[in-house]
């Protein structure tokens, strides 16, 4: 099935169920928040809830409004603000490291390529193509956990982790697609195609699903 098949299901598939919640960067990307709430927040986001990181994202910028004021904040501020969520001792060090690079390397702009974003401490290549794709709208395939195991139970990918899956859907899948596959699959993995448990009874695409099939297999 084709990558523009596979979304357009997907989405069907969710709309017929429920309207499903959008996820923590889709929400920032569409409040027009700019480029260093998503690189943070994307940051902070890392096994954590989404609904949890939109509400920390959102009381941490109404605080410290642009790199230059998170760089200069104390770390038991940021820990205060942050604690709800997952690692956020390590998380607040981070992001304020993050910020002090913005402000004096880059004059407070978040670069806009894949490897100056990736040299940025705790910013890995899943972080940095987020950042590509919900700041800057420009094509590149973050590969989560839902992103990596929808992907190969579909069959798209025979892959044993999230880079090898990045590398293959690149290979395989039309650019124009890229910028769409982790906010649609990440919905997906959160609403429909869970870990455990998978809601294949409403899947609009299980007829093209390796894993539906073996599953189903007499």
């Amino acid at each position: 099935m084709k990558m523009e098949k596979i979304l357009s299901k997907m989405m069907d598939t969710m709309n017929s169920v429920k309207t499903p919640r959008i996820t923590a960067l889709r929400d920032l990307h569409d409040a027009e928040t700019g480029p260093f709430s998503i690189l943070i927040g994307t940051i902070l986001s890392a096994r954590t809830k989404d609904e949890s990181t939109t509400k920390v994202v959102k009381v941490l910028f109404s605080k410290y409004k642009n790199p230059k004021q998170l760089a200069n904040a104390k770390l038991k501020d940021v820990e205060k603000i942050i604690k709800s969520i997952g690692f956020y001792h390590v998380k607040s060090k981070r992001i304020i490291e993050v910020a002090k690079i913005i402000d004096s390397k880059y004059k407070g702009k978040v670069p806009e390529d894949l490897d100056t974003l990736v040299q940025l401490p705790g910013v890995g290549r899943k972080t940095a193509n987020c950042v590509l794709v919900y700041a800057f709208e420009k094509p590149a395939i973050p590969v989560d956990i839902h992103v990596h195991r929808i992907s190969n139970r579909l069959g798209l990918v025979e892959t044993k982790n999230p880079e090898e899956t990045e590398q293959e859907l690149m290979k395989k899948v039309d650019k124009k697609f890229w910028i769409d596959i982790n906010d649609t699959f990440v919905m997906y993995g959160q609403n429909i195609c869970k870990p455990i448990s998978p809601m294949c009874d409403v899947c609009k695409i299980k007829r093209s699903c390796k894993f539906y099939k073996s599953k189903n297999a007499s």
